[in-house]
């Protein structure tokens, strides 16, 4: 029987989550912080409990993993990981043998039928409906249907290929898209043509939709910029669900401006909350949600559901742990 382990936690669960946390580790000793954070995307400040854990749930801060002796798995609460998307941190972690996980699976379905919804939504019209609805009333029956577009037979490209991007293409699927999707690995996926970055540009020229799932890290800062930007098909549509570091948002403006994007839907920005002042609340066809698509009703309990299947797969050996990045 192996010994009772110390696990921190410094997310600010739900109680029904906190108490299946609680019961789902009965045997061994549970510590939470005394500052937790209500966000996945915010780190919580120092906590002395974070020095006795070898198990880590939540958004420490990224130095203090590096430094602490003991620690034996950092699983965070979120699908992306920026802070600790470093070639010093997933270095040190590999060396060590410490694992790290994310929490891909349980934001993967809300991510994925978020950006599908908004697809259909500019597809079908039912913005700029819903928009004249608010606004003047008129009747637009000939002008609806003759801009509404089907999914069917569209291209996608997809700029990165994790979990949240398998779960968008399933979905996806019952349209016959041909999707594309670029990653550093090129090796092939069922129902979609993996690309290499050399690629990108030619295949922006192609692309209907093109949904942004990168991560923040220094490979991918401004990745969609100006350049990029003019190299898609006019009219085409672009979707940003990964973070806002990645697009330069003038730039982004600029194209909606001129007509080469034909709409955008943002959920995530360079800056958050957005200001009111930003200009993207008034850019044309620029359409916007405040960081929600991965949101769910029962996000606390899913992500302690997940992180005791994994603790139960750790505890056996660490076969089986989903969402490992380490």
């Amino acid at each position: 029987m192996t010994p009772p382990l110390t696990i921190w936690c410094n997310a600010a669960l739900s109680a029904p989550a906190e108490q299946r946390l609680a019961f789902g580790l009965a045997e061994h000793r549970l510590l939470f912080a005394q500052k937790r954070s209500a966000s996945v995307l915010a780190a919580g400040p120092a906590d002395p409990g974070f020095l006795e854990a070898e198990v880590v749930l939540g958004q420490p801060e990224a130095r203090d993993c590096l430094h602490s002796s003991k620690l034996h798995w950092l699983a965070v609460t979120s699908a992306g990981y920026g802070r600790y998307d470093t070639p010093e941190f997933l270095e040190t972690f590999r060396s060590r043998g410490t694992i790290f996980t994310s929490s891909s699976s349980v934001f993967a379905e809300p991510c994925a039928q978020h950006v599908l919804a908004m697809m259909l939504a500019l597809g079908r019209q039912l913005l700029a409906s819903y928009a004249e609805q608010c606004g003047e009333r008129r009747w637009q029956f000939f002008e609806r249907r003759a801009a509404s577009v089907l999914l069917n037979g569209q291209t996608v490209l997809l700029l990165g290929y994790g979990t949240i991007a398998r779960r968008l293409t399933e979905l996806l699927a019952p349209f016959g898209m041909k999707i594309y999707a670029v990653r550093r690995k090129t090796h092939s996926e069922r129902g979609v043509h993996i690309i290499s970055e050399e690629r990108v540009s030619s295949v922006l020229g192609e692309a209907d939709h093109i949904v942004n799932l990168l991560p923040d890290n220094e490979a991918t800062y401004n990745y969609v910029n100006a350049r990029r930007l003019s190299a898609c098909k006019p009219g085409a549509r672009f979707y940003n669900i990964g973070r806002g570091v990645t697009v330069d948002e003038r730039a982004l403006i600029q194209a909606l401006e001129n007509g080469r994007l034909g709409g955008a839907y943002l959920d995530v920005f360079a800056e958050e909350p957005l200001p009111p002042s930003s200009p993207l609340w008034a850019a044309p066809n620029c359409f916007i949600t405040p960081h929600t698509a991965g949101g769910r009703s029962d996000q606390d309990l899913a992500l302690v559901g997940q992180f005791l299947a994994n603790f139960a797969a750790f505890q056996a050996g660490c076969a089986g742990m989903t969402d490992r990045v380490v």
